[in-house]
């Protein structure tokens, strides 16, 4: 009777927990914040409309919706879930607007969504282009390993140098790297560090951490070197100087063009063992659920190393060939394109709903992975406008 008893009250609380989880409410600043960081926004394309789009930040967000595109269906079913958000990878707003009249299919949903206190946020390019993105997720789907990204980011780079004493160089250097500095390729912590001799004279204002106000001070210091992006160059300088014991930190900024690894379009790898072509195309087929897959001209021999890209990247075939794939994977390919390397390289078009699908699934792992216990709901709404006779 005692164990009966026990597991009602154990089954009473697992019931209360899951409402008051269901009840977590945070700020949607805290959101727009936390994706700032985790798909930065200088990571998009200059042509794109990444970031929030409709909502004020200060507003309490219970429950998100998810979806790969805005659709009527998409905010019906928001409002039937009770979701005050709507993250989606294709943006609503995507070319600029001048009136808001409900003439077009865009501006009644920014008007339907407003007048029923929804916000949108939009996760686009910028997805797409860091090393854990959309293409990530795809390759994982197709079983693609040793993965890199095709074409690498340029100038997103910085050089970031400071100069503190010896004794304090740790400290600085662990603060930089918790904040994004000195990841290159697989390799994270990367610094250069130099030890020398530094000199000042604190003045009349000064508070000097160490030396004396007036008299000619010279320091063992350590030059620490490291890259940061573009996206945390901010961040990182803050957390440096936090770290750093002096009050006037010395560091200097330097642009440099070498490529980011860990940032750009595509994405390349292997497959585990060679297959033939036609095999392997079945099996993206099924893998994509497609109901059609176009190619050109099929290669004639087996297929090992393959190139990706969610959505329209018919801008990489190039880049594909180039870093000898035997199948480049992606969507939106026209008449043209498909003649591009016929018998060296087959070219697929997979559909660009099908390539980009498991978005969905990416968007709610980055939300969970910072708000275990909030709220999160694929759309179940298919938001893909092709058919097939």
């Amino acid at each position: 009777m005692v164990n009966l008893l026990l597991l009602e009250r154990y089954e009473i609380l697992i019931i209360l927990a899951q409402i008051v989880i269901n009840f977590i409410s945070m700020r949607l600043s805290e959101i727009v914040k936390y994706f700032d960081k985790a798909t930065p926004l200088m990571l998009q394309e200059n042509y794109d409309n990444s970031g929030l789009l409709i909502g004020d930040v200060e507003i309490d967000i219970s429950k998100v919706l998810i979806s790969l595109d805005i659709t009527e269906e998409v905010i019906e079913e928001a409002l039937r879930e009770k979701c005050s958000l709507i993250i989606s990878h294709h943006p609503l707003i995507f070319t600029p607007l001048k009136k808001l009249t409900s003439k077009n299919l865009t501006e009644r949903l920014i008007v339907k969504a407003i007048k029923n206190d929804i916000a949108i946020y939009a996760m686009h390019t910028n997805l797409d282009n860091i090393s854990n993105g959309v293409n990530a997720i795809l390759a994982k789907k197709l079983a693609i390993s040793n993965t890199h990204i095709l074409s690498p980011a340029a100038s997103k780079l910085k050089k970031l140098v400071c100069f503190c004493p010896t004794e304090s160089a740790e400290k600085v250097r662990e603060a930089m790297f918790k904040s994004g500095a000195g990841n290159i390729g697989n390799y994270d912590s990367c610094s250069y560090n130099l030890e020398g001799m530094g000199s000042f004279r604190a003045l009349d204002n000064a508070n000097p951490y160490v030396g004396e106000k007036g008299k000619l001070h010279f320091e063992n210091e350590t030059r620490i070197e490291t890259v940061v992006p573009d996206f945390y160059l901010n961040a990182v300088v803050k957390s440096m100087i936090n770290a750093h014991p002096y009050e006037e930190v010395a560091y200097d900024i330097y642009p440099i063009e070498n490529k980011y690894l860990l940032s750009g379009s595509g994405m390349i790898g292997e497959l585990d063992h060679e297959m033939d072509i036609k095999d392997f195309l079945k099996f993206v087929k099924e893998k994509l659920n497609a109901k059609h897959i176009r190619h050109n001209k099929l290669i004639n021999r087996k297929v090992r190393k393959i190139a990706i890209c969610g959505g329209s990247g018919s801008f990489l075939i190039e880049k594909a060939y180039g870093q000898k794939a035997d199948v480049f994977i992606t969507a939106d390919i026209k008449y043209h394109d498909f003649f591009e390397y016929q018998g060296e390289m087959t070219i697929v078009d997979a559909g660009h709903f099908e390539t980009e699908q498991f978005t969905k699934e990416l968007i709610r792992s980055i939300l969970n992975e910072k708000f275990p216990n909030f709220a999160v709901q694929i759309s179940e709404t298919i938001t893909n406008p092709v058919s097939f006779l």
